[in-house]
């Protein structure tokens, strides 16, 4: 099928945004057990650029273009998400209605994560500490008003990684 293979191709950016201790990643596609790798590997030098301590940033994840991923894959993404060495104190999932969101939600359940619509919801829980209770579980998926779109607010986005 023409396109197919193009859709199905895993890419992803991240950024760093040093001066909010957040990490900024946007996921689209179908990850292999490579594809994760080369994630992981981008995921862990955009660390080494925070200088909070270590499980102190915030990690802002748009997966709205992610498609349905095998187990193994769910499997390696929620093994990542549990390595207490690269743990973000707080982690934002910007979803899609979708399958592959009920997948993040599984592979997430160990984490307290929350679950937007908007890139701009997701943010603004992301830095306000007042926000909710810190014992809160995870957030319904409620639309918002149509706002800007970025990969990471007001940091600029670097190329993509394809694979």
């Amino acid at each position: 099928m023409p396109g197919y293979s193009v859709m199905m191709t895993a890419t992803f950016s991240i950024t760093a945004d040093v001066p909010r201790d957040l990490i900024c990643l946007t996921m689209a596609g179908f990850f292999t057990v490579d594809d994760i790798a080369r994630f992981v590997a981008e995921r862990d030098r955009a660390h080494m650029q925070l200088r909070c301590l270590p499980n102190r940033h915030l990690t802002l994840v748009d997966i709205r273009g992610m498609v349905i991923q095998s187990q193994e894959s769910v499997d390696r993404f929620q093994a990542m998400l549990v390595n207490p060495a690269t743990r973000s104190r707080r982690i934002a999932f910007v979803v899609a209605r979708s399958l592959a969101r009920m997948q993040i939600k599984r592979a997430a359940a160990s984490r307290d994560a929350a679950y937007f619509m908007t890139i701009e919801e997701a943010t603004a829980w992301l830095l306000d500490d007042g926000l909710l209770p810190a014992d809160h579980s995870v957030l319904p998926v409620m639309p918002a008003p149509a706002a800007r779109d970025a990969s990471c607010p007001l940091t600029p986005s670097p190329a993509p990684h394809r694979r």
